[in-house]
């Protein structure tokens, strides 16, 4: 089955349908179908407006959209007569049961495995993209062969994890550091499946970026890789905490040990938390398979991973209240962004949850503007405390008349904002809490706002009113 030229994907969201619109475009004689069960998901990736925003995401689109590249709900036509099947969906933290705030519920990948195997009248070639526990292929093969019909209907599963980062996806797609692929490498079968699918990414990918590897290996690696860029970010988030004590500033900290060849400079921005659907999500998958092997300490040391992560979403909560004289009831704190980080409207685990709900309990009225992010996405995110939020589509009616304002996303436009004439709108003392580093702090001090820049030293005016 090397010769692949019909491939499918199952679920269009913010993996799926980026993906499968890159290989569509670099792979023009492959017909690539993304299907979900969504009608109006499926009606706004058919629309001018879809439903993920990326950058460079539309022009992709609409070159590929109705010549190679399909989005329907017909999803059993499309598993029937596809070669090579993407799964691509929602894989998100347990609520409930066994494992519950830890384990990876697999409801939806079970589901998808089950459609697949009855619909399926040939060999298939099943793609993990979902981000999914260790040895998870190996459950969901139990599942494709016991509800398939046709006994002689051969599925080989590949692990193919994404390493996309949300507002650079189509460059991530376009030029990775790396396509992983797992699959049962010790047997012919599974050797070709793999090569199958090297030959997709090989279009495109130089075959030295292209890796292969065994299932597991593949699997583990995903959840591996987004712990360590996340325990990177605690770590210099626990520094900024202490630079914020001692007097040190965490960006001079942060470039020096940059510069160290060993460690190197990225993912070493102090910021008010790290968000996304990602991180947190595979460290407690990670923590909790490894609970499950008995590696108690080895999970513990994941656990505290999330764990500063809190830490510094509540101490960024506790510092705006003491800087604010100890009580922000009924003050107007604009929150400028919403999403988890710049060019992207995703807005799954942003610190900006966490500190909005901490402020709300402490009385604050909330004046919310993000470019990306629409307001019954907040009133989602925000359940029960719209209340005490009002969200505005411009910064400049945020801020008018507020007390203090918070920097939550790293929008660029938030820097390019004219300072002088915010300060003159809002009530004194104007406060600024930085919260992703990226303003002229000093230039703030000048104009005439009380700064507090995390991890820098403390303004002399938060040091009086806290009482240091």
């Amino acid at each position: 089955m090397n010769n692949i030229t019909k491939i499918c994907c199952i679920g269009a969201g913010y993996v799926g349908g980026p993906t499968m619109a890159i290989i569509a475009l670099k792979c023009p004689h492959i017909k690539v179908t993304v299907v979900d069960i969504s009608q109006p998901r499926i009606d706004a990736w058919n629309s001018d407006e879809l439903p993920v925003y990326e950058p460079g995401l539309d022009e992709v689109v609409k070159a590929c959209r109705g010549k190679n590249l399909f989005f329907s709900t017909d999803i059993a036509s499309a598993i029937r007569e596809s070669q090579m099947i993407f799964v691509s969906v929602n894989t998100p933290t347990k609520k409930t049961g066994l494992g519950r705030g830890k384990a990876a519920d697999l409801t939806y990948w079970e589901s998808a495995a089950r459609t697949i195997a009855a619909e399926s009248v040939d060999n298939k070639i099943i793609v993990e993209k979902s981000t999914v526990p260790v040895r998870t292929a190996e459950a969901i093969e139990k599942v494709l062969k016991r509800n398939c019909v046709d006994p002689d209907v051969q599925f080989d599963i590949l692990s193919n994890p994404e390493f996309l980062a949300e507002g650079t996806a189509i460059s991530d797609l376009t030029a990775p550091d790396r396509v992983l692929i797992g699959g049962n490498i010790n047997n012919e079968a599974g050797q070709a499946a793999v090569d199958a699918l090297v030959e997709v990414y090989a279009n495109w990918v130089p075959t030295e970026h292209i890796i292969t590897a065994n299932l597991w290996s593949a699997e583990l690696s995903k959840l591996a890789a987004n712990a360590f860029l996340a325990q990177r970010i605690s770590s210099v988030n626990a520094l900024s905490a202490l630079c914020e004590a001692t007097g040190a500033d965490v960006a001079q900290v942060a470039h020096s040990i940059g510069t160290d060849s060993r460690i190197g400079p990225k993912f070493l921005n102090a910021s008010v938390g790290f968000g996304g659907s990602c991180f947190q999500k595979d460290i407690l998958n990670l923590a909790y398979v490894c609970e499950c092997h008995g590696l108690k300490e080895v999970a513990d040391y994941w656990y505290s991973v999330v764990g500063m992560n809190d830490y510094q979403k509540s101490r960024f909560v506790r510092r705006v209240v003491s800087a604010m004289f100890n009580t922000i009831r009924n003050k107007k704190i604009a929150m400028l962004g919403f999403a988890f980080k710049k060019d992207t409207g995703d807005t799954r685990e942003t610190p900006a949850i966490d500190v909005g709900k901490g402020l709300i309990e402490d009385g604050a009225q909330l004046a919310i503007y993000d470019p990306q992010v629409k307001e019954d996405q907040i009133a989602y995110d925000m359940e029960g405390m719209m209340g005490n939020i009002t969200c505005y589509k411009t910064a400049k009616e945020a801020l008018q008349d507020a007390h203090a304002v918070t920097i939550m996303t790293e929008w660029d436009e938030f820097k390019s904002y004219d300072w002088k004439e915010i300060y003159d709108v809002m009530q004194k003392p104007a406060f600024v809490f930085d919260g992703r580093l990226i303003l002229d702090h000093d230039h703030l001090r000048e104009i005439g706002f009380i700064v507090y820049a995390l991890g820098k030293p403390i303004d002399p005016f938060i040091k009086s009113a806290e009482g240091a």
